[in-house]
């Protein structure tokens, strides 16, 4: 059930008892707003439709896929599904209603392979803001709701770390959006598990203001392999151990190592038994349908489902433990939040503490008025041929400009924690204020607002960008559903979670638009 103002203008003070009771987060524990119970997430990752040809997935507006899939998700015992990739059209409402109804929670990815932050050319606009501010719109209300994603594995090495700070960035500004609607879902992040980074990452994103911190912390994890391991020489310890006493709850947002087969699942033993039961309120194991990588509980074809060998194996594991936790209301938060790590090559980190701004489309619209020499077009090419084309011609056209004069105002460093002061316009916005700047410097001579045809000229309504930076932005972010490529990805995961190809990796800003997928 989805609970929103018109819905509650209409049942009034009459209403009856909720499909499900909405959770919420007290310290570092998840609890039922109802019950008071402490909630412990015994979780599936679940993205069904990874046969289909399109970039735009979204097995939660097809209410077939749901019906077919409900009852081995209830078979398997799970209370909750992560979702990677879904879109903020379409309807919702079948599929939400028929979780909520089996009890079941959804913790959703807010970026997709089109729209998230590319951890080799990060960055952070309005058009991503207005992209995930809409699946804000679109599943905010639901009751069954467990919480967003704003990264997956964004930043996976010490030198692409500098990313995380424009992710830090967009989970900052998507959790005062939510509050700004009235609503209270919570914004996490979900890290792979780098030993050289771990640590560093998982302070990063519990460092800083209430704002900016995230709500709850996601791990990928794969160390677990197999029955003659145990909790301590697994490695599972040593993770643990970085979360003792914690202030936000730590969840597993993967895990399920599949270099022994059949998968037993002995660490759901430890997940949800005294050996993290405190530390961590649950887990998702990966995957519920089974791909090349070879880690389904079930394979499909069309709407054949056939369990694998590891689901009977996966379904017995969770019905043998039951942890039960605090309650509400005799449970005290404790932990303690962390400083943000230092930004050194030494220290393996690369991302700075000072956050990119709130990108506002105000201010980009005014930037565009003061322009004389823009874009001949006005939106990003969606087609394969027409998408490489602009790459290429705006990867040329930074090349050329910034090579020969500053272009700091259209840039970004996560690193330094420099930001440019139109670093979060979009791509036509941006390589329009580079190809102005060019004309400009050559005092608008015939020929310098060209760009082989990619540009032209304009009559600008404003005299000059000096008021821009004020501009007022009654939109909050939002903007267009044109958005940055993504680089969100595990190294061992297809489909949706693949990592995307680079064309011109040296492009300062823009080279992700000429990705291909």
């Amino acid at each position: 059930m989805r609970t929103t103002l018109a819905s509650l203008a209409i049942i009034g003070l009459a209403s009856q008892a909720l499909a499900i009771n909405p959770v919420e987060i007290k310290g570092s524990k998840w609890f039922d707003s109802k019950t008071g119970d402490q909630f412990f997430i015994k979780g599936v990752d679940y993205q069904p439709d990874i046969t289909s040809t399109s970039s735009y997935r979204d097995p939660l507006a097809n209410s077939a896929i749901c019906t077919r899939d409900l009852p081995y998700l209830k078979d398997l015992g799970v209370n909750a599904i992560r979702v990677y990739q879904t879109e903020p059209y379409g309807d919702h409402d079948d599929c939400m209603s028929m979780l909520a109804d089996a009890g079941i929670y959804v913790l959703l990815d807010l970026s997709t392979p089109n729209e998230s932050i590319d951890r080799s050319n990060p960055s952070y606009d309005v058009d991503l803001l207005g992209y995930y501010q809409s699946k804000v719109d679109t599943f905010g209300g639901y009751d069954n709701l467990l919480g967003f994603i704003a990264g997956n594995e964004v930043a996976n090495a010490a030198n692409n770390t500098n990313a995380s700070a424009f992710v830090k960035g967009i989970l900052r500004d998507t959790k005062a959006y939510i509050k700004s609607k009235g609503l209270t879902a919570p914004v996490g992040y979900a890290a792979n598990d780098d030993a050289d980074i771990r640590w560093q990452m998982q302070t990063y994103f519990d460092c800083g203001t209430t704002e900016e911190q995230a709500d709850f912390y996601g791990l990928n994890l794969y160390e677990w392999c197999g029955d003659s391991v145990t909790f301590e020489t697994s490695g599972y310890a040593a993770v643990v151990q970085n979360f003792t006493n914690w202030d936000v709850p730590a969840i597993l947002t993967e895990y399920g190592c599949n270099a022994v087969r059949p998968r037993t699942f002995p660490e759901i033993a430890s997940i949800y038994g005294s050996d993290m039961d405190s530390a961590f309120s649950g887990a998702f194991v990966y995957e519920y349908v089974e791909e090349a990588n070879g880690y389904g509980l079930v394979s499909i074809s069309g709407n054949t489902v056939t369990k694998t060998e590891d689901y009977d194996n996966f379904k017995s594991a969770l019905a043998a433990v039951n942890p039960t936790g605090y309650t509400l209301s005799n449970y005290t938060a404790s932990g303690k939040q962390q400083s943000c790590p230092d930004v050194s090559t030494a220290n393996s980190w690369l991302a700075s503490a000072t956050l990119p701004p709130t990108p506002s489309n105000a201010t980009c619209e005014c930037m565009m008025n003061s322009l004389y020499c823009v874009s001949q077009l006005t939106e990003i090419p969606t087609d394969t041929n027409g998408l490489a084309t602009f790459g290429t011609n705006v990867s040329s056209i930074y090349g050329t400009v910034c090579g020969s004069i500053s272009c700091s105002e259209v840039e970004a460093d996560g690193e330094a924690g420099t930001y440019g002061k139109y670093s979060f316009c979009n791509t036509i916005q941006r390589v329009s204020w580079v190809m102005n700047a060019w004309y400009t410097s050559q005092r608008g001579v015939s020929g310098s607002c060209d760009f082989s045809g990619f540009a032209t000229l304009t009559k600008p309504s404003l005299s000059s960008d000096s008021s821009c930076s004020s501009a007022a932005d009654s939109s909050n972010g939002d903007s267009d559903l044109d958005s940055d490529v993504d680089s969100d990805s595990s190294s061992h995961k297809s489909g949706a979670e693949s990592a995307m190809k680079s064309l011109s990796a040296g492009a300062v800003a823009v080279a992700a638009w000429a990705a291909i997928f």
